[in-house]
């Protein structure tokens, strides 16, 4: 891929309160989406509070697209139920990539980026220089649903022999 500028992982932690599908509960999945690219978590039984700790690697590439989250409730006799979505704007965390940090202590913030209607962060977040990476922690809050959150982590990988950033 000529325009691979290298790769994120996503470390999709944990839902908080999300929505019921069924009786009293749900068995919540999350798909993760970029452009032609889509991964997705396993699926966690009965639990309105999943804890999926699940690392996916999506690959950026040029023009930088948004991540697409959308989380499901799993069915097995039916179409599986929607329980939300979000998008998360990378352009912030690539721009801290594109400055290249060096002899910085681990755990200097690099930048914040504050809740608003233009994002779906459910507070602040920061972007982090940590251990000799950026990443980022971000609490999500789901849309087109009545309740639920996303925490999860971005953590830029650099790939040898790529356009870079």
């Amino acid at each position: 891929m000529e325009n691979l500028l290298g790769l994120m992982r996503v470390r999709i932690h944990r839902g908080i309160n999300l929505a019921i599908r069924d009786v009293t509960t749900s068995d919540p999945y999350v798909v993760v989406r970029m452009g032609k690219q889509k991964l997705k978590t396993r699926v966690v039984k009965k639990n309105l509070n999943p804890e999926w700790n699940e690392e996916l690697t999506l690959s950026i590439t040029e023009p930088i697209l948004p991540i697409k989250l959308h989380v499901y409730d799993k069915d097995i006799f039916s179409l599986d139920d929607k329980m939300g979505d979000a998008e998360v704007d990378i352009q912030p965390f690539i721009d801290a990539v594109q400055k290249r940090y060096k002899n910085i202590p681990s755990g200097t913030i690099i930048t914040k980026i504050k809740p608003s209607r233009q994002n779906c962060f459910s507070e602040e977040s920061s972007i982090v220089w940590e251990n000799d990476q950026v990443v980022q922690n971000v609490f999500i809050r789901l849309r087109n649903v009545e309740r639920g959150e996303i925490e999860l982590q971005l953590q830029w990988i650099d790939i040898p022999g790529s356009k870079g950033v």
